[in-house]
């Protein structure tokens, strides 16, 4: 067979279809064979241009026909094989959301599921060092409802697809809800089924706070919240509908978590090593206060971010009193926050602090802005020892990438580091990058080596700082705020203060890594706080 005979039957060749003929008057029978003839020419152009070398003349001629197929391919209706819209398979999917984020036992849930498909199921697990399951139900009507143009601001309003009661024996914790939702995928699917999931939570608090534990854990939910994009915006605008910042966010719609980052591996080790915790949400610091006089010591773990002034009141009233507070946390009561409607939504401004309606007062205590902002006055320093105004990022966000993610001791005499074997200026939690992500720091003198506080920032008088690791902040994050010193390296500080009880502070978001990874030294400083501070 000669070069051309093989050109010529190279699979790929136009053909329009006679039945397209029949449809067409002549002059478009012409102009598609024009067309199609065309269409086979720029196909044999470029094969012999990658059979035979480059030559420039031919080149041209190829892309010349090439650039040609976008019109033929599409204005002629040469896309005989592609699918009509009634040809497509229709979606399907389901989401929900609960009516509230924690719960006590004996109230009810209600549960808010919009789906295309006729029925779906449901199951409900408590997540910790195990995935127990605890409800499951299946055949639920399904419903589809539609979404609110401002669902993630005030909520998504479906109604409520199934109901069920918290038993009395649910230990407190962390539930993961799981809808799906299946079908045999009717004349779009041959064989097998299609399945669809989604995911939300709630959160059960203890039937009887403080008798089976001392240790609260509150887990991050206004910071899942304010990250959550689902239904067009979330407090940021890097991934908000056209890229625009929302300023209020609803938990009526579904829901987004970060409990597998951060909490879940703290829970897990405290499990596996004999420590028992009960949970709450950070809503619950607001509105339900009358827990925290049942526990020695309250639990901040990974990115706690957002904070209301109620939240930080309670708090700081139950340091007062004696309480304990251990913050294995980074980014930690960065933004005030205010909550909403019954505590079902938070607003927050952020770098937009005058455009705030609260701006015009005088008093400007509750701006949603930063904590450490000047106008409010009340830094997150005077609550956990230190802020992310003096801390920043540390292997994230372009700073610090190639950091060791370990922290450089100070204090090794210092009883938190009791059986660690640890020296000044050894290195810990590298291996796992223990200092990660978000950081937190405070002002710091270094004297003979030592670094030791300002405390012009809020940080505690009695604050004692026992390792450090560099930590900045992006330049963006600079731009909008005028006290800010661009350029300036802080640190991610770990350190402890008094102040009726003791305040324990990590300055890292990603320490619970370390539990995770088995890091003896760090296994033995979280000990060292759960026993000293969590016990009676």
């Amino acid at each position: 067979m000669s070069r051309a005979q093989r050109l010529s039957t190279l699979p790929g060749q136009v053909v329009c279809p006679a039945t397209d003929f029949n449809r067409r008057p002549r002059e478009s029978h012409r102009q598609v064979r024009v067309f199609a003839a065309s269409l086979n020419a720029a196909r044999i152009d470029y094969l012999r241009f990658c059979t035979s070398g480059f030559d420039s003349q031919e080149f041209g001629m190829t892309f010349r026909a090439l650039q040609w197929l976008p019109v033929i391919w599409m204005g002629l209706g040469l896309t005989s094989t592609a699918a009509s819209a009634d040809d497509l398979p229709p979606s399907l999917f389901v989401e929900g959301y609960a009516d509230k984020i924690s719960y006590a036992p004996g109230e009810e849930v209600a549960l808010h599921v919009s789906t295309s498909a006729p029925r779906f199921a449901l199951t409900v697990s408590r997540v910790g060092a195990e995935v127990k399951e605890v409800l499951a139900k299946a055949d639920i009507p399904g419903v589809l409802s539609p979404v609110p143009e401002n669902a993630s601001s005030h909520g998504c309003r479906w109604p409520a697809a199934f109901r069920f009661k918290i038993p009395e024996d649910w230990t407190s914790g962390y539930y993961a809800i799981r809808f799906s939702a299946s079908d045999g995928g009717g004349k779009w699917v041959a064989r097998g089924r299609r399945t669809a999931e989604s995911q939300a939570f709630l959160i059960v608090r203890p039937a009887q706070p403080g008798t089976k534990s001392r240790i609260l854990l509150q887990l991050s939910t206004n910071t899942y919240n304010a990250y959550n994009n689902w239904g067009g915006s979330s407090l940021y605008a890097y991934h908000g509908r056209a890229n625009l910042q929302g300023h209020r966010v609803s938990f009526l719609r579904p829901p987004a978590s970060q409990f597998e980052n951060w909490e879940r591996p703290f829970v897990a080790w405290a499990e596996k090593n004999g420590y028992a915790i009960d949970f709450c949400a950070n809503g619950d610091l607001e509105f339900h206060p009358e827990l925290l006089a049942a526990y020695k010591l309250v639990l901040s773990v990974g990115h706690d971010e957002y904070w209301s002034s109620l939240m930080r009141d309670h708090l700081e009233a139950f340091i007062g009193k004696g309480g304990n507070v251990a913050f294995f946390s980074g980014n930690t009561c960065c933004w005030q926050v205010r909550s909403e409607d019954d505590g079902t939504a938070l607003t927050s401004w952020k770098q937009s602090p005058n455009s705030d309606p609260l701006y015009p007062e005088p008093d400007k205590k509750l701006l949603s802005t930063l904590w450490s902002h000047y106008l409010i006055g009340r830094p997150e320093n005077q609550l956990t020892g230190v802020g992310f105004l003096w801390g920043g990022y540390h292997k994230s966000h372009g700073q610090f990438m190639d950091g060791k993610g370990a922290f450089r001791v100070h204090q090794p005499d210092h009883w938190l580091f009791a059986g660690t074997n640890l020296r000044r200026d050894d290195e810990f939690g590298a291996k796992h990058s223990i200092v990660g992500y978000e950081c937190d720091g405070c002002e710091l003198d270094w004297k003979d080596g030592l670094p030791v506080p300002t405390h012009r920032d809020g940080t505690p008088e009695t604050f004692q700082v026992l390792a450090t690791c560099p930590a900045k902040w992006h330049p963006d994050d600079c731009e909008w705020y005028e006290k800010w010193e661009r350029g300036r390296v802080g640190n991610a500080v770990l350190g402890v203060y008094t102040r009726g009880g003791t305040v324990f502070t990590c300055g890292s978001t990603d320490w619970a890594h370390g539990l995770r990874g088995g890091d003896e030294v760090t296994e033995r400083i979280t000990r060292n706080i759960l026993d000293r501070l969590g016990t009676p």
